[in-house]
């Protein structure tokens, strides 16, 4: 199911990817136990990080490590900025369908960048690879984009559907008629295996919360 090529292990020494796969899970629209694990989830994360300002939530080991692979490509951490808007502004994790809910609340609470698919639109197996600069797809909001040169990418047989600058495509996005699901994690170099795993299984249990029914098949960290 995943491939990795000796150009990306060779560009990328000390990085890890994570990938988690579930069947039968459901996709509703809302869910009221999983709203009241989000709710606290924001509680805690407020918490912990209570009294810091942007530079000192800045300084959190694996904010940094990301920080340091965006700066190559002159540009920012969103998932920083997401947790910055819930700690310093008083916002919320957005509220999309649970499925997705349930990535970006692990996405939050560990800050490691994720991105979900529908398996039953891939054309398997993944391969991990850097980017050439070459390449484009379509980004999730429907823009065809080219990619920078010498980024991480995951590619199936018809292309592109994630690296880090760019995000997800749109071609193999999660739906509300989503049954079977992967989710990817990327982690740059100073990010180490343990971190990837039990950020997979936090997402793992959020959609048993959705779905008490999902199965794992896969949930495994590559470097």
């Amino acid at each position: 199911m995943f491939n990795i090529t000796s150009a990306w292990k060779s560009a990328f020494p000390g990085a890890h990817v994570g990938v988690l796969v579930m069947r039968n899970v459901s996709n509703p629209a809302h869910h009221a136990d999983l709203e009241k694990q989000k709710m606290e989830l924001e509680e805690r994360l407020r918490v912990q990080f209570a009294g810091r300002d942007r530079a000192a939530i800045a300084s959190h080991p694996v904010l940094q490590a990301y920080n340091e692979y965006y700066r190559r490509f002159k540009k920012t951490y969103h998932v920083q900025l997401q947790l910055e808007s819930i700690l310093l502004k008083g916002k919320s994790i957005p509220s999309v369908a649970s499925l997705v809910e349930s990535m970006f609340m692990a996405e939050v609470k560990n800050m490691l960048l994720t991105a979900g698919h529908d398996l039953d639109s891939l054309h398997l197996p993944l391969t991990l690879d850097v980017t050439t600069g070459n390449e484009s797809y379509m980004l999730l909001r429907g823009e065809n984009q080219t990619v920078k040169p010498g980024d991480m990418m995951i590619s199936d047989g018809m292309g592109i559907i994630s690296n880090i600058i760019y995000g997800p495509d749109q071609r193999t996005q999660i739906t509300a008629d989503t049954r079977n699901a992967v989710f990817t994690v990327y982690a740059p170099g100073g990010i180490d295996e343990q971190t990837v795993a039990h950020h997979l299984q936090d997402i793992q249990g959020y959609v048993a919360i959705i779905t008490p029914q999902a199965q794992v098949e896969l949930l495994n960290v590559y470097g």
